[in-house]
């Protein structure tokens, strides 16, 4: 198993969703794409959850913690799902993930035989799982469960054989896991025990964080808190399952919102905003414990962004996993910002922005012109280039910056290495429309930006070619 960190080498990655390839799925383009990776000397291709989304687009809400979106598999609608893949083959998958497979499949079909309805507030025996009830279900569905299961089995057949691919090329794939998961999702209706659920089956707190300079009121994400005790109490069974899904699609994956290991922002469910939560401690330390137990070395990138505490930053070093930055948070005037350049250290993933920053270009171009210029300034005090340093090429002056920092791995949105505005913004948070449908097309790629960035990867000894990324 790799880890995020490879130890005394540097690398960078570009981070693109499948869904922003220019034709959304995982097909030809998909190909292309990792060929233009190894091309440019590229090693890791992160992408945000491959998950079902709940409603919408949100990769972030779905309707299980295990289960891919088929959407992003390409098919020959004329030939059965029961035909792809060796029986064998199909034989050990599901033999491996038959309990959430199980579970997702008759969750799904509920869903269409309730129209869509929270499972919440289907009928009492099919939300509290009456085994009579089911059986029957299942009896008189057997066919459209076979094929719900049938579906993911050629999902996870469909990206194994990207995955090989990448793996010939020398390009690790990055996946992300939100910590938390979607109330009305397969995971919490087959195990509602797991989770802090009332008598009416609804959630008793909900997740959050809470009131900052950003918001008075704080978030209020709304998703379900886990009940601890019992995870523990089980050896952290669905935690170890889910972990393991993860390692069998991806070399490393981003724990999103780690700092809830830690502890969680617990809110009252009847409160609407964030501001009457409170603190509450998580066995974060034991969990990551059993998965390394089970697991060994933990391909494991810590989202530690935000207010941090000393206690979950030694949580993250103690596992030695890497945490965080982000060029675009880099530009106040404290010194001690880890954000910033000369702060950043061998075990973190620096980023120019993630899926939910504006690209450069959008950035930049929304500053005044005196953050402009000492925008600048402050990335001249880092960045050594035989170009003069303005506002003019700010792309190729934020790339140096990363590049030339001690950071282990380097990753950059692909938005940004096309020097795209924010018209390609993947994600504004807080807002519901608009969002998640960026793609760019083949002919935005220019031959001349390819040509300095693999230049700037050569110069700062990043650069890989499969031979090398393979050691």
């Amino acid at each position: 198993m790799t880890t995020a960190i490879i130890p005394n080498r540097l690398e960078v990655g570009i981070l693109l969703h499948p869904t922003s390839l220019p034709s959304g799925q995982l097909d030809t383009d998909a190909w292309r794409w990792l060929d233009q990776l190894a091309e440019l000397g590229v090693s890791v291709w992160q992408m945000l959850p491959l998950g079902l989304p709940l409603n919408g687009l949100s990769p972030y809400q779905c309707v299980s913690a295990f289960a891919l979106n088929p959407s992003l598999f390409p098919r020959d609608t004329n030939q059965p799902l029961e035909q792809f893949g060796e029986a064998a083959e199909f034989a050990d998958w599901y033999q491996q993930n038959q309990q959430w497979a199980d579970d997702f499949a008759l969750f799904m079909e509920l869903k269409t035989y309730f129209k869509g309805a929270e499972w919440s507030d289907w009928p009492a025996d099919y939300r509290k799982r009456s085994p009579e009830v089911l059986a029957s279900f299942k009896n008189e569905h057997a066919k459209a469960l076979d094929l719900h299961i049938f579906e993911q089995f050629y999902c996870w057949q469909h990206w194994q054989s990207l995955r090989t691919a990448a793996k010939e090329l020398g390009i690790r794939l990055f996946g992300d896991m939100p910590i938390f998961v979607a109330y009305d999702s397969a995971d919490v209706w087959a195990h509602p025990g797991l989770f802090l659920l009332g008598e009416d089956s609804k959630p008793t707190v909900v997740t959050g964080v809470p009131p900052d300079y950003f918001s008075a009121t704080g978030q209020r994400w709304g998703n379900p808190h886990y009940n601890w005790a019992l995870m523990q109490a089980t050896d952290f069974a669905w935690w170890r399952e889910r972990l393991r899904y993860h390692f069998d699609c991806f070399d490393l994956v981003r724990i999103d919102h780690f700092r809830g290991l830690e502890a969680a922002w617990t809110i009252p469910a009847d409160c609407p905003t964030a501001i009457e939560g409170h603190w509450v401690k998580v066995p974060g330390d034991e969990l990551l414990a059993c998965l390394q137990a089970s697991s060994g070395d933990l391909p494991l990138v810590a989202e530690d962004l935000g207010i941090i505490t000393h206690e979950v930053t030694a949580l993250r070093q103690q596992y030695k996993l890497p945490g965080m930055s982000v060029l675009q948070f880099a530009f106040d005037h404290f010194d001690d910002n880890p954000h910033k350049p000369w702060n950043v250290v061998p075990n973190t993933v620096y980023y120019t922005g993630t899926h939910d920053n504006d690209t450069l270009v959008g950035w930049f171009n929304a500053l005044t012109p005196e953050q402009q210029a000492w925008s600048v300034n402050l990335l001249k005090q880092h960045v050594f280039l035989s170009i003069e340093l303005n506002t003019s090429n700010i792309t190729e002056l934020m790339l140096a910056t990363v590049l030339q920092s001690a950071a282990g791995l380097v990753m950059i949105p692909w938005q940004d290495v096309l020097g795209l505005g924010n018209e390609a913004r993947m994600n504004v948070p807080g807002t519901i429309e608009g969002n998640w449908h960026w793609r760019f097309d083949w002919s935005q790629v220019q031959s001349d930006q390819l040509t300095r960035l693999k230049a700037q990867l050569q110069n700062y000894q990043r650069y890989h070619t499969a031979t090398v990324a393979n050691q």
